[in-house]
């Protein structure tokens, strides 16, 4: 029987993608590599669990362990995780030939079972993983007479991002002629597209000229065009030295007109600079 191909919603975006069957474990691998690590190390326990309770389900109906109590199931689950992690404390062992047969069915199974949650958590561990934070919005304020796209990037751990590379993409609809729908990708020019360290906040900033996709847009003609900003970073992490990327996209309505970012950089009387990043997100009329 066929089976029907349901909706997928990809994460962070607007699109409905339609003829992909949702299958859970067809990106296994993927998916404990994308989810936290309480939730990661809930999984390979219950895996655990699972495997022991179905060798302690076929002790208990065959029997054959020494020392075991008639009937004891709970005998037969504590055999069972001695046996499949290698523990073999003497007090429980088989003493028949099916027991025997299972017994070493179950310490193959646990060579697998700990080979592969090693890799898998060796795995997780060696991620290099971002903490990038993009600002809420996106504004439009002039700047040196001409209209700027601005928004902010930071760290938001306690090292830096080395090298970090930003690039902003325009998604907008157009039409053709005969009446065609294009979902067109502009590339925006930046001011400064490369942060040799990336601490707690940088401003990206896109001059709204003749040449750029923006010009003479309202934010009404940025909703009539169906207006995406798709914004990237990638970098070196200073620490484990690993690659780290991270990708945000600002909708036409998280675009702010006649805006402009409240300064997080401020000068004590003694001279000193304070950067306050409680106002990262915070934006102010012109």
């Amino acid at each position: 029987m066929a089976t029907e191909d349901k909706p997928k919603e990809p994460e962070d975006s607007s699109i409905l993608v339609l003829g992909v069957r949702a299958h859970p474990l067809r990106d296994i691998y993927h998916l404990f590599l994308r989810v936290s690590w309480p939730t990661a190390l809930g999984i390979l326990s219950a895996i655990y669990l699972a495997i022991n309770l179905v060798f302690a389900l076929a002790y208990w109906r065959l029997g054959g362990v020494a020392n075991a109590r008639p009937g004891s199931f709970q005998d037969a689950f504590f055999f069972s995780v001695q046996t499949l992690a290698t523990i073999g404390y003497g007090g429980l062992y088989p003493a028949s030939r099916v027991a025997n047969v299972l017994m070493t069915v179950e310490s193959i199974s646990g060579v697998f079972v700990t080979a592969i949650f090693t890799g898998l958590v060796f795995s997780k561990f060696s991620i290099a993983t971002a903490r990038i934070v993009f600002s809420r919005n996106m504004v439009i304020t002039p700047r040196d007479g001409v209209p700027t796209l601005m928004l902010r990037i930071g760290n938001d751990r306690n090292d830096s991002v080395l090298d970090a590379r930003v690039r902003c993409v325009v998604t907008r609809t157009t039409h053709t002629a005969e009446g065609e729908t294009f979902y067109q990708l502009v590339d925006l020019p930046l001011v400064r597209d490369l942060a040799p360290v990336l601490f707690r906040s940088f401003v990206i900033m896109h001059c709204i000229d003749e040449q750029s996709p923006l010009f003479g847009l309202s934010a009404q003609g940025l909703a009539k065009e169906e207006i995406e900003v798709m914004v990237s970073v990638s970098g070196i992490d200073e620490t484990t030295k690993g690659l780290v990327h991270a990708v945000h996209r600002y909708d036409h309505s998280d675009i702010l007109f006649d805006h402009r970012f409240v300064d997080v950089l401020t000068e004590r009387s003694d001279g000193r600079m304070v950067l306050d990043v409680r106002h990262f997100h915070d934006v102010e009329p012109l």
